[in-house]
């Protein structure tokens, strides 16, 4: 059940009438009900796992909380460690593992290898492991306080606005909102409502139709050249940021309406003037995730600086890996942090040039700002490449093959299109760093008719130009 589906709208349009109808201590109930329906509609046994994984972490929360001892705190944090990764691990990277066992058991001569699996990757099992697991960690750390309603820990594993892409919510913030009392607010529907309209803008009409020319290039990047492999991994940029932030998006447009505030995803990634700043930007409840349960624990930037770039390294390693079961992410992740080594060592160069007049020049901005976003769009190639031998083909004609002509597609129609609305897109997100609209579209310097129109014209475009897709690209993590 996807968010762009007529399913979704009936799902949430019944449990939002009967969520402000009924008492207050049948709402997590409900809320939970919709939930495992959500969840269900792709398989009914994916549903198992996340309720495994949920009254794990809910009795680990329990017995740490009330043992006395440190060891024990241990032993039981470390079993909802165990506990949790042990699906995670088998169901999406065994056969990982296995094919690389295989592979370098040819190189020292072994005649036999081990069988793949036959397993399917629960929708979003990263997105509510980590969830459920920052629970088990927060509580451990003392940074939350435990919960003994299980009705009300199952359901923050499993709210359906942000379960299958995030964002990865905290204990500290989502969870004790489903003990607060929520009355129907008109201004949160209307805000609700268009963040929603816009996160499905961004989603069908932008990303969907970037999709085709993007599909079209990598499905056999061998017959185009280096100009049209450029332009193909722009747009898949575009592409997946708005595919992600729209579903970002809609997630906190569906939960403002109940009531629910989740976290910020997305900061304008691309408008980032260092990797550093990108990351900051770019999937916000990962990145912080990453940052606090396992940069801080290795010693974050607290160690001597050889250790500290081992543990930057890892993080970046992990983070790629987190993304799916192929060298393709862990070169995607060691390529971002390479580049936060680069900004390190340069860090004296960059004071220098700081210190001199050119800082206050426009195009010194700009030049930082583009630098970053190439950067990142040539790590997408390896995010987007259907397998290493691929992503270094694509590599090559990028830098190397620069011969013949741009594609520009089946249409030259349809490309122009794909052309105005990533100046559309531009224009919107200039306005949002300038603070004319915000980031969540809540409030607006915008007259009122032009709002209006503004969200007319969208639903219009979303009734024309929208295209239908079988799923958001981070479903897959």
């Amino acid at each position: 059940m996807l968010f762009n589906s007529w399913e979704f709208i009936c799902l949430f349009s019944i449990t939002c009438v009967v969520y402000f109808n009924i008492p207050q201590k049948y709402r997590a109930t409900l809320l939970l009900v919709s939930s495992y329906i959500f969840y269900i509609s792709w398989r009914w046994d994916f549903a198992l796992v996340m309720l495994a994984v949920s009254l794990i972490n809910y009795y680990s929360g329990l017995k740490i909380n009330h043992s006395k001892t440190l060891k024990k705190k241990q032993y039981y944090l470390w079993f909802a460690l165990v506990s949790s990764l042990i699906p995670l691990l088998y169901l999406k990277y065994a056969n990982f593992f296995i094919v690389n066992i295989n592979n370098v058991s040819k190189v020292f001569g072994a005649s036999s290898s081990f069988s793949t699996l036959d397993v399917i990757l629960p929708v979003g099992i990263s997105f509510f492991t980590f969830q459920a697991l920052s629970y088990s960690l927060d509580v451990f750390y003392g940074k939350t306080k435990v919960e003994k309603n299980v009705i009300n820990f199952t359901v923050f594993v499993a709210f359906f606005p942000q379960l299958v892409a995030g964002p990865i919510e905290r204990s500290s913030n989502l969870l004790k909102q489903f003990r607060d009392k929520h009355s129907f607010d008109r201004l949160n529907f209307i805000d609700g409502c268009k963040l929603f309209i816009w996160g499905l803008f961004k989603k069908v009409v932008i990303a969907d139709r970037l999709a085709i020319y993007v599909n079209r290039i990598y499905d056999d990047p061998d017959l185009y050249n280096g100009p049209t492999l450029a332009l193909a991994t722009v747009f898949f940029a575009i592409q997946i940021y708005c595919d992600f932030s729209g579903y970002s998006d809609m997630a906190i447009g569906t939960a403002k309406i109940l009531g629910f505030d989740l976290k910020q995803n997305f900061n304008l990634p691309y408008f980032s003037r260092s990797i550093v700043d990108f990351w900051k930007r770019w999937h916000i409840s990962l990145s912080s995730w990453f940052s606090d349960y396992l940069y801080k624990p290795l010693g974050g930037n607290r160690v001597n600086y050889h250790r500290w770039l081992f543990n930057i390294l890892i993080v970046f390693i992990v983070s790629g890996f987190w993304h799916g079961a192929s060298w393709t992410f862990i070169i995607w992740g060691l390529l971002h942090g390479i580049y936060y080594f680069l900004e390190n060592w340069g860090d004296a160069f960059l004071k220098l040039i700081n210190q001199s007049k050119i800082k206050t020049y426009y195009f010194y901005k700009v030049f930082k700002t583009v630098l970053v976003f190439f950067s990142v769009c040539y790590a997408w190639v390896f995010f987007r490449a259907s397998n290493i031998t691929e992503a270094f083909t694509i590599s090559y004609k990028l830098f190397f093959d620069w011969n013949g002509y741009l594609y520009l597609g089946a249409s030259s129609v349809t490309f122009i299109l794909c052309l105005i609305l990533i100046a559309l897109l531009f224009f919107v997100q200039v306005l949002q760093s300038k603070g004319i609209v915000s980031l969540n579209f809540s409030s607006s310097k915008v007259h009122p008719i032009l709002q209006l129109l503004w969200y007319v014209s969208l639903l219009l475009a979303i009734s024309l130009l929208g295209i239908s897709s079988n799923s958001f690209i981070y479903f897959q993590f």
